[in-house]
């Protein structure tokens, strides 16, 4: 008999060795309900309350008066051990409502036989069976928000089998998960059942662990390269799937292949076929030996260009460029179908495939799917003459179907909430309504005339806000794409008034653009990150927007918005390529806020080598979510960035809000000096990850050289440094290699300096490094940095920064960019 694993947890930790059973997924809307038009208009960066939907109603009815019975034959389809997450974590994203369900096993063996406490945490329900009884069901059932709660389980002293089952409601992101804490006295141990071996489980489980990719980014003619720490100690097969797009994961992978890693070998290869698309993808690895089986998601950047992108001629000439790549290489969504018609090209099949599943997005009312029927309705006002007549009919009819607002009928888990998606739905409420100005649309019962003047007024409290406030999603790489879906279209086609207001606010973003752009990579503070916007900048689906107004950058596959921008006949202002490159020895310094209640007071400091921004001051303490507070991009490599946070989730490749490296568990206090940010974080008492960590890729700088509690890299001709209030300890092994490092405790302080060498070496820089003080002092909290590097800086946790003992307040209210040029800082000479 093989030798069943066993996990052994200590009081006050997690439990997650557990077997895994199918994950069952149903389709589960509710009843058809009208809902509540609870928008403000007040945008902020975090989960908005809005109500049960109907798909929760119903499961709350559905679970009032059943009788769970235990299933205790269930298929075991993998393994979840310890090592990824204190949780046991399905959670994902699903684009319409989900009744979800999967069933878990353990064995859990006691100290001593008896009564023992767990504390048992969940968004959605969880039924416990020990031995067969069933013991607990606690059903919250409350949407991607932890309720938790104490249960007692009898244990016997041989061991107790452990059945549960687990459920929630999908509603787009989804929270889904057990947290199980031990609360009992003595060592815990949970065996996993089933016929895989212990040993085999265990090693696979390290594997997974320690997997990633072997480089930053991957080239032209490269093998996908898969790394772990220790060698197999068996022959294990691999399998990987590279997924689609979020938007297009209904549809099959785009690569799929296995590999074998060797007895003693530390490297698995995939060949990589040449039509896989450029991209930051998705992973899914899963590890195999005999009947032992472990899941692991993980991802990995595709850039086969060696450098960007320089485009020739006028903005018409690189509009049509553009238009070009996209038609040949772009997504199969509605986007392309854009461009190929834009250029007066037939449909293709690939055209015709993109365009039935925009249609059934909006027939079955896909969450996002108002990103798609706004191009869908630019195709179907400027080139409905291109369409063959059954398909036309069939635009038609979903146009006409479709639920534009959250008070018509519906049973659907749309997001209606934030600024890009509020932006979207009015805009193609006002298009629509415009085009079938007489016909009656058959979900609300009104009148095309009538969906438009409602989508007008909307639309006047939507521009009222963001003229007001900025913009929540400021500086976002992925939301502003989306911005651009809505503000392009109503360029294109709204009246001279709402035209006008796009245009005003499509000036702000390409100003923003501008500032925010080095050497075509689009990068910069954010009011809303993913891990694939920070790893990969020139990915990003705002990358290419940069390069067809600036006129260098990179081209990739995003069409969500880009082919409307190359299609339409909206020009940036003048004058902003200044500061897409400023003139060597000079820099471009910008002071603006954003967001409601100004949320986010933003300072950039950037050369011709390097960009430093930040987030001034936010709300310090507080429960982070994907707001993104300092960034640096060197010019040098298109992944030459660095930046800092409070991990927001247990998992390195997790996908939480704030997860491990976008956005921050616990929001710091943060300030910026021309070329120097402060960062300064207090974690409370109990804070589930006590360390603050730097995102700093080594492999694609030129140089670097560490100290105790320095890290200083070269890129080119221009460095960044970082300085922290202790030890930073580089992290060696799993998914940090070579990109993490840490200073742990519950209070922590960085300083991170930008500039240009100066034809001094890193050496000299180190040197500079090492003699300046940076130090935290409490009562009050505040982060002093003195030295021959800054003018003497104090960042108080409280009132905000001093330079050389004066207080220094943010410099202005305006959302205009107030912009200053300066003398580029570079090393000075040491003594």
């Amino acid at each position: 008999m093989p030798e069943r694993a066993r996990f052994v947890t200590h009081t006050g930790e997690t439990v997650t060795a557990f077997a895994l059973g199918r994950l069952e997924a149903v389709y589960y809307p509710g009843a058809v309900t009208r809902g509540a038009d609870n928008v403000d208009y007040k945008f902020i960066n975090g989960f908005v309350d809005v109500g049960e939907l109907p798909c929760r109603t119903a499961v709350r009815a559905e679970i009032a008066d059943r009788t769970v019975a235990l299933k205790d034959d269930f298929e075991i389809v993998s393994t979840n051990l310890p090592g990824f997450n204190r949780r046991l974590e399905f959670s994902g994203f699903w684009h319409r409502p989900t009744r979800l369900s999967r069933w878990v096993r353990t064995r859990f063996v006691p100290p001593e036989g008896g009564d023992y406490s767990f504390r048992l945490a969940t968004c959605g329900g969880v039924h416990v069976f020990v031995d067969g009884n069933k013991i607990a069901a606690f059903e919250p059932y409350t949407r991607n928000e932890a309720q938790e709660t104490e249960i007692v389980l009898p244990l016997a002293a041989d061991g107790s089998d452990l059945v549960m089952l687990v459920e929630e409601i999908a509603e787009r992101d989804t929270n889904y998960f057990v947290e199980l804490t031990w609360l009992g006295e003595g060592p815990l141990a949970a065996e996993v059942p089933g016929n895989a071996d212990g040993k085999t489980l265990e090693m696979l489980m390290a594997l997974a662990r320690a997997i990633r990719p072997a480089r930053i980014v991957f080239g032209e003619g490269e093998d996908l390269r898969l790394v772990v720490d220790q060698p197999a100690t068996a022959a294990v097969t691999i399998e990987a799937k590279v997924h689609q797009s979020v938007h297009m994961r209904h549809l099959p992978p785009l690569f799929e292949a296995a590999s074998t890693l060797a007895v003693g070998e530390k490297e698995a290869v995939f060949a990589l076929p040449g039509e896989l698309p450029d991209g930051y993808h998705e992973l899914d690895i899963a590890f195999s030996l005999g009947e032992s089986r472990i899941n692991r998601t993980i991802a990995f950047a595709l850039l086969r260009d060696d450098g960007p992108h320089r485009l020739a001629g006028d903005l018409a000439a690189r509009k049509r460029e553009g238009l070009s790549w996209l038609a040949e290489h772009g997504e199969l969504r509605a986007g392309r179908v854009l461009a190929r018609l834009a250029l007066g090209l037939d449909l293709d099949d690939g055209d015709r495939a993109a365009l039935e599943d925009t249609l059934d997005a909006i027939d079955t009312r896909r969450d996002c799917s108002d990103f798609v029927i706004v191009p869908l309705l630019w195709i179907y006002a400027d080139h409905r003459e291109a369409l063959p007549p059954s398909l036309r009919k069939r635009i038609e009819a979903a146009i006409l179907g479709y639920r534009y607002w959250m008070d018509e009928p519906g049973n659907d888990t749309m997001w209606f909430w934030s600024e890009n998606h509020v932006l979207c739905f009015h805009v193609a409420e006002l298009i629509a309504g415009g085009l079938f100005a007489e016909d009656v649309f058959a979900n609300s019962g009104m009148s095309g005339r009538e969906h438009a003047a409602l989508a007008e007024k909307r639309l006047a409290r939507w521009f009222d806000a963001v003229e007001d406030h900025g913009l929540a999603e400021w500086n976002s790489a992925a939301y502003y794409p989306i911005d651009f879906i809505g503000l392009l279209a109503l360029q294109r086609f709204a009246g001279e008034t709402l035209k006008t207001r796009a245009e005003t606010v499509l000036d702000r973003l390409f100003s923003m653009i501008a500032l925010h752009t080095i050497n075509g990579v689009s990068a910069g503070s954010m009011g809303r990150a993913y891990d694939k916007e920070l790893r990969a900048g020139p990915l990003s689906e705002l990358a290419p927007f940069a390069t067809i107004a600036f006129g260098t950058g990179w081209l990739n596959r995003g069409v969500a918005a880009l082919p409307m921008f190359c299609a339409g006949d909206y020009v940036p202002p003048e004058g902003l390529d200044q500061f897409v490159a400023p003139p060597e020895g000079r820099a471009v310094s910008a002071h603006y806020v954003q967001g409601y209640g100004r949320a986010a007071q933003l300072a950039l400091y950037k050369t011709a080598g390097v960009q430093l921004s930040a987030s001034i001051d936010a709300t310090p303490g507080a429960k982070g979510h994907q707001q993104h507070l300092v960034d640096v991009q060197a010019a040098g490599h298109p992944m030459a960035r660095v930046w800092i946070n409070h991990p927001g989730a247990d998992d390195p490749w997790g996908s939480d809000r704030p997860s491990y490296w976008a956005g921050n568990g616990v929001m710091p206090r943060v300030t910026q000096h021309q070329n120097c940010c402060l960062f300064l974080s207090d974690l409370g008492e109990n804070p589930r990850l006590a360390f603050t960590h730097a995102y700093a890729p080594l492999s694609v700088f030129d140089d670097h050289i560490a100290g105790e509690d320095f890290l200083v890299l070269r890129s080119a001709e221009s460095f960044v440094a970082l300085k922290a209030t202790g030890p930073i300890e580089a992290v060696g092994e799993g998914p940090g290699a070579g990109i993490e490092h840490r200073v742990r405790g519950k209070r922590s302080g960085w300083a991170i300096l930008v500039g240009a060498l100066g034809g001094r070496s890193l050496a000299e820089l180190a040197a500079l490094a090492e003699g300046t003080n940076l130090s935290l002092s409490d009562d009050p909290l505040n982060l002093s940095c003195e030295g021959p590097l800054t003018p003497a800086l104090r960042l108080d946790y409280r009132d905000g920064l001093f330079v050389e003992g004066r207080h220094a307040p943010f410099p202005t209210t305006s959302q205009t960019p107030e912009i200053a040029w300066l003398t580029a800082f570079a090393v000075p000479a040491s003594n």
